[in-house]
């Protein structure tokens, strides 16, 4: 329980270490999920070190506003369905900032149903949780293993831990395996077959059944099987033959044994805390009599038999949830190994008889995947990429438009030191340009006429005057005028311009691009020409006949060309597109020949 603090109300939450078994986090998100749809009345929310890691499962149907700086506190499980609080100023946020847990609990508590998350992100996360809780079982590997008698009592009476063993050794360093040079706590001369003890349905009814197997998870059992290691001679482990039947299990205990050595070796040989009585701790008092207030007791004589049982029971519970949480005393693993092995008590004839009969262990080719298994992986991928349906207005209705717009956008943005200014989309930034002003101010700075002078001629004069670059060095050179004069200088521009018209006019440059269709209407053709041919005025009167230039299909062409190559993958036409805000669907026809010629 944690109290109120920054605005937060005093609520229950905590954090678990699931390590490499995401499997682990997608069970917790199942268990908040069932809470909320249990207790309607509780609101329940999820985060991991990757920040909202439900967004990030939904991510290609997220509405395009919600992004990781104002994500936070608007994802939360209600009634068992994901909710998601939208962007409103109803919430008294700013645009870019985020709700606070009061204002999302009231909106909640008022209209529950106006916040649910759209449907495809409603899908992506139960999907992803669906299976729960028979999939626990699943995801569970029971095999044999050859443990000393030890870790066999400790695992009785404490099945969970064997994760932190696991980890311990998984995570080992030199300095760690210095405490296995030799084993002080774990003897390999008491090992048996694995015997160990698990809880089950019928526990508590008949009380501790024996189980000749230890149960991992899939993860902790691939993170043993797959480490090669050679245990030291001082350890006393010594394994049989690779070809021995019974190999396996020797290795795993070894490996296990390794990691309870290594956990007891991090602490004191005898827990601080195990014998200390709860009565020393400050808290005890209070807590025994909110007991007593409270009818715990249920007027037993205090030191009578049933008394003293009850109190043993509120004190296990003491220990454990009120002062680990909380204290810097709590126990760690290794502590509560070393405070087991106290308590435990085992016959090691017995448990050596057990282990003559055991039954067998789960499989586990799954640890290994073969080339058929890895395609059906594959393509499964694929199709689930395949399955997301865009949107049928964007599909049937998709205005190509949109791409020429973005990309002049783009052109005309001021690139800077850390580089180009991307706009979002072509409706926020709308690029505008007053030809005449812009050629009346360099009328007044050029003195040139305003009809001699057009914006496609100040684009081709800036690269002039780099590729004369060089006849004005030879001019400096011999002596003759620093600077030209305006109408000399827009003079030699035409004379440029027409020669390089005239000798691209007997290649086939021309040909590769698309130019514009012969519009019926003068009215369209003076249009038309007026848009994309701006530098038709001496030599458009020799060559009446030259079509102009598409400049917008040219470039929606090219860029769908590249979209295409790039075969679905990341590319630059995809990446300088979606930066603007701009999504291209699937190429359908190319998709359709692929599966039709089975490639």
């Amino acid at each position: 329980m944690r109290r109120e603090h920054g605005g937060v109300p005093a609520h229950i939450g905590g954090v678990t270490e699931f390590g490499d078994n995401i499997e682990d986090e997608w069970f917790i998100v199942y268990l908040l999920q069932q809470i909320t749809k249990e207790f309607p009345e509780l609101v329940a929310r999820v985060d991991d070190n990757d920040g909202e890691f439900l967004l990030i499962e939904a991510a290609d149907f997220l509405p395009k506003w919600l992004n990781p700086e104002n994500s936070a506190n608007r994802v939360f499980f209600h009634r068992g369905e994901l909710c998601i609080v939208p962007q409103s100023k109803t919430c008294g946020e700013e645009p870019a900032s985020s709700p606070t847990i009061p204002q999302v609990l009231a909106l909640l508590s008022a209209h529950s149903e106006e916040f649910r998350a759209a449907k495809p992100i409603r899908t992506a996360v139960c999907k992803r949780i669906s299976g729960y809780p028979d999939k626990i079982k699943a995801s569970l590997h029971q095999a044999h293993c050859f443990l000393p008698a030890g870790i066999v009592g400790v695992l009785k009476e404490c099945p969970s831990l064997v994760a932190a063993a696991v980890e311990a050794f998984y995570l080992r360093d030199p300095i760690d395996l210095r405490a296995c040079h030799p084993f002080k706590i774990f003897p390999p001369d008491t090992r048996v077959m694995s015997c160990t003890y698990q809880p089950n349905a019928a526990f508590h009814a008949t009380g501790p059944h024996i189980s000749n197997r230890v149960t991992f998870t899939k993860c902790l059992y691939a993170q043993l099987m797959q480490q090669k290691f050679v245990p030291d001679r001082r350890s006393g482990y010594i394994l049989p033959s690779p070809s021995h039947h019974q190999y396996k299990a020797h290795e795993l205990g070894m490996k296990l044994a390794h990691g309870f050595e290594i956990l007891c070796s991090k602490c004191s040989k005898v827990s601080p805390d195990s014998k200390r009585p709860v009565s020393n701790n400050p808290l005890w008092d209070g807590f025994l009599n909110s007991l007593k207030k409270n009818n715990y007791f249920k007027g037993e004589l205090e030191g009578s038999e049933k008394y003293l049982e009850w109190l043993r029971m509120a004190e296990n519970y003491f220990q454990q949830s009120a002062i680990k949480p909380e204290s810097s005393v709590a126990m760690s693993p290794g502590e509560e190994i070393l405070t087991l092995l106290q308590k435990t008590s085992y016959n090691l004839k017995e448990l050596e008889e057990a282990a003559a009969s055991l039954p067998s262990e789960d499989d586990d080719s799954w640890l290994e995947i073969s080339e058929d298994a890895l395609d059906q992986i594959l393509n499964e991928a694929s199709a689930k990429r395949e399955s997301i349906p865009p949107s049928h207005e964007e599909e049937q209705n998709y205005d190509l438009g949109t791409v020429a717009e973005s990309m002049k956008a783009f052109v005309s943005k001021v690139s800077a030191h850390d580089g180009a200014e991307i706009p979002w989309s072509t409706d926020e930034a709308h690029v505008t340009f007053d030809v005449e002003s812009f050629t009346n101010a360099l009328d007044r700075i050029l003195g040139a006429d305003s009809e001699e002078l057009d914006s496609d001629d100040l684009d081709e004069e800036e690269e002039f005057k780099f590729l004369d670059s060089d006849e004005d060095l030879n001019t400096e050179a011999h002596g003759e005028e620093q600077k030209a004069l305006p109408n000399e200088i827009m003079g030699s521009l035409r004379s440029y311009m027409n020669e390089m018209d005239h000798e691209l006019a007997h290649t086939n440059v021309g040909k590769s691009f698309t130019t514009q269709k012969k519009m019926v209407s003068s009215a369209k053709a003076v249009v038309s020409q007026g848009s994309y041919s701006n530098l038709e005025d001496d030599s458009g009167a020799e060559d009446g006949d030259t079509t102009p230039v598409d400049v917008d299909m040219n470039l929606v062409t090219n860029l769908l060309e590249s979209y295409s190559a790039q075969a679905g993958l990341s590319g630059p036409a995809s990446n300088i597109l979606q930066s603007m805000g701009v999504h291209l669907p699937d190429n359908m026809d190319q998709i359709r020949t692929s599966s039709g010629t089975g490639e």
